[in-house]
């Protein structure tokens, strides 16, 4: 097709003269997909074309397109579907919907979990706000506050920011009415994908506002995690500050 990406086909001498900048076929292929994936051409929860498709499309063998496919089912990004074919991953799939969220009960047993939206209102980005999402201090934002509970016990306190400019309409009432996944409703609403985020964590001592949401006491010790979530392209959408109490939970990630 005239307008399919080219793919770098470089002899093996010239790939070694710019072996800063070369990376193996089935990579620039998983490069393409997620361009594709970034323009909306396949849209959360739809089938993308078959490895033999993309094969033809990208002029490479179905093995690198499957290999591209792989490492994007490994990112959650794709989900395979054993006889249907391959699937862009939505925050609507319960096998998706929590991949951020890290907290683990020490029980082991599974929570019924809840969502209040407290507040959602447009202000002006802070340095910082501003420097997390890549925009200039005094840019429009939108600020929410949630409070999570897992079997009606408050747990999560999440201060959220997001660019104003994408998430135009949001509101609390909006929110209010909804009662799906919020970044089930940013796909869908607003058309913005969280893929990967990146987190910091430190211990802090509850503010009195915060203790009184969460139902401890002032001065009480809560797991600060801040996270930035971003969508293809690896664009910052997503700043939040969510504020744990662990004392019948954990947080649990996996290194490899």
């Amino acid at each position: 097709m005239s307008d399919t990406p080219s793919i770098d086909r470089q002899q093996p001498s010239a790939r070694a003269s710019h072996s800063a900048a070369f990376s193996p076929l089935y990579q620039q292929i998983k490069g393409l997909i997620l361009q594709g994936l970034d323009r909306g051409e396949w849209k959360p929860g739809e089938a993308i074309p078959s490895e033999l498709e993309l094969a033809a499309r990208f002029q490479v063998s179905q093995g690198t397109v499957r290999k591209a496919i792989d490492e994007l089912a490994a990112d959650n990004l794709l989900i395979r579907r054993q006889g249907k074919g391959t699937f862009v991953a939505t925050h609507n799939e319960a096998r998706v919907r929590y991949r951020f969220l890290r907290l683990s009960p020490d029980d082991g047993q599974a929570a019924t979990s809840s969502s209040q939206i407290l507040d959602c209102r447009r202000t002006k980005a802070s340095a910082d706000i501003a420097a997390a999402l890549d925009l200039r201090a005094g840019d429009a934002v939108v600020n929410m506050r949630r409070l999570l509970s897992f079997d009606d016990i408050p747990t999560i306190l999440d201060d959220i920011w997001l660019p104003g400019s994408v998430f135009k309409g949001l509101t609390l009432e909006f929110l209010q009415r909804y009662r799906g996944p919020v970044y089930a409703l940013f796909e869908t609403e607003f058309g913005v994908s969280m893929v990967r985020a990146e987190e910091k964590i430190r211990a802090v001592a509850a503010t009195a506002a915060q203790a009184d949401f969460l139902r401890v006491q002032s001065g009480s010790p809560l797991l600060q995690v801040e996270r930035i979530a971003y969508t293809y392209g690896d664009r910052p959408m997503e700043l939040r500050r969510g504020h744990y109490v662990t004392d019948r939970y954990h947080y649990r990630n996996s290194l490899n």
